[in-house]
């Protein structure tokens, strides 16, 4: 019936036309199927926001998607846990190398034979070598790799500006001595291999200068090998855990620090040793709360148990901030600049400002991001301003990154005069403005 109506030849045509839309429709599904396996489409669980992910993989970004699809399969990574040594037992103590004993004659004879490197590049100002660094991985927040960018740029420029060498760690030396500990086994390998340097200054990452002009009273620390911020009666009487810090200090390179190393890291390993060191300083020291051992208790620990090996050779600094809690700074930035000016270091015009608890790359920090942040961008301007006014530059305010001219351009660039006298000829310490 239906051949007589259309014909014998229109039903064949038709027949073929079912054929190939059925195995059109067959390979678009297969299609669907493997690009929903082989993109992650499928991740987020509805048909809209896998069309979402589709659209914007190929349309907004073709040539991204692309590469992304025909790029070879990645070895599967070694998860950190695999990384990880065993936790090490109470009765097996950590050390952090061979046991050194002469460096102060190894030393002193390398320098002998390298008078184009001396260890002291004035009569009283010694080679320093400024240590910071971060975490090989990327940021947990992803703002906070600019905040450390913005670290180490404000860090550069005071070492430029001082003649202070500097170096940048990114790798964890030893597994054990993760988090509070890390800086230790890195400071003992930079001793070692620098003998030409006669000061390391270790400084936080989540800490930045603010007073650019100010130049440390090296010959005030002529006798001593260790140098904090620290107040010597709540230490010594008192036995605070905070009274003194660990995030900026100095440390000469000689048999005293490679001993008091020695001393300072077996609290450190992770695991049960630093677990029960912890318990240990939380019942020695004032008002320490119960958690697992950090590097600055421990010190304070050191210093209240063994003060007649120790003491005599540790300076704590009050005089100027070498370390400023920022808490009581950022706010007085203003007043600062109204009634003050740099070269003070204290708290006039803070050397340093540190951002203790922020964890600008971490997650989660002791305070609201969003204050950390704001604040510490005011800290960065607010250095940053000193380095500018050398150019002629400077912030429209605090909190903007835009900066403004303050002074004319000249026919004769050499006789400018910066306000601080940190550029043309070398840097020389304010000493006359800030005493």
């Amino acid at each position: 019936m239906l051949e007589r109506c259309i014909g014998e030849r229109r039903i064949r045509q038709i027949q073929r036309a079912t054929r190939n839309l059925k195995l059109t429709f067959l390979c678009l599904l297969l299609t669907l199927l493997v690009l929903r396996g082989t993109i992650g489409a499928g991740k987020y669980g509805t048909p809209q926001q896998d069309f979402i992910e589709l659209r914007h993989r190929f349309i907004s970004h073709p040539h991204r998607a692309l590469a992304e699809e025909h790029q070879p399969e990645p070895k599967p990574k070694q998860s950190d846990k695999d990384d990880e040594p065993p936790l090490r037992s109470l009765n097996n103590p950590y050390s952090l190398g061979p046991k050194i004993t002469e460096w102060d004659e190894q030393r002193a004879n390398w320098v002998r034979r390298h008078p184009e490197r001396p260890n002291f590049l004035t009569k009283t100002k010694p080679r320093v070598l400024l240590v910071t660094g971060s975490s090989p991985k990327p940021c947990e927040n992803p703002v906070g790799d600019h905040y450390l960018l913005k670290s180490i740029k404000n860090k550069i420029d005071y070492c430029r500006v001082h003649n202070i060498e500097i170096f940048y760690n990114m790798a964890l030396l030893d597994a054990e001595m993760a988090g509070f500990w890390a800086k230790l086994p890195l400071i003992r390998a930079l001793l070692l291999a620098h003998p030409e340097v006669e000061f390391l200054w270790w400084m936080d990452s989540d800490a930045m200068f603010t007073d650019m002009a100010f130049e440390l009273p090296w010959e005030r620390y002529a006798p001593y090998n260790l140098v904090m911020h620290g107040w010597d009666e709540m230490v010594y009487k008192d036995k605070n855990w905070i009274g003194l810090n660990t995030g900026s200090f100095l440390l000469r390179n000689c048999q005293w620090s490679l001993d008091l190393l020695d001393v300072w890291a077996p609290m450190g390993p992770k695991g049960p040793v630093r677990t029960e060191a912890g318990k240990l300083l939380a019942k020695t020291l004032k008002d320490r709360p119960a958690f697992e051992a950090d590097d600055q208790s421990a010190m304070v620990y050191l210093l209240v148990t063994q003060k007649d090996k120790w003491a005599d050779k540790v300076y704590l600094e009050s005089a100027y901030y070498l370390h400023g809690y920022w808490g009581i700074l950022v706010d007085r930035y203003e007043e600062m600049i109204e009634n003050y000016h740099p070269g003070f270091g204290d708290h006039r015009w803070p050397l340093v400002t540190h951002f203790v608890g922020c964890k600008p790359c971490g997650k989660f920090g002791d305070y609201p991001v969003e204050r950390c942040l704001k604040q510490m961008d005011r800290a960065f301007n607010f250095g940053d301003n000193q380095i500018l006014q050398m150019y002629g530059f400077t912030h429209k305010s605090l909190a903007s990154r835009r900066v403004k001219r303050v002074r004319n351009e000249t026919s004769n660039p050499l006789e400018v005069k910066d306000e601080l006298g940190l550029l043309h000829p070398d840097f020389k310490a304010v000493q006359n403005r800030a005493s």
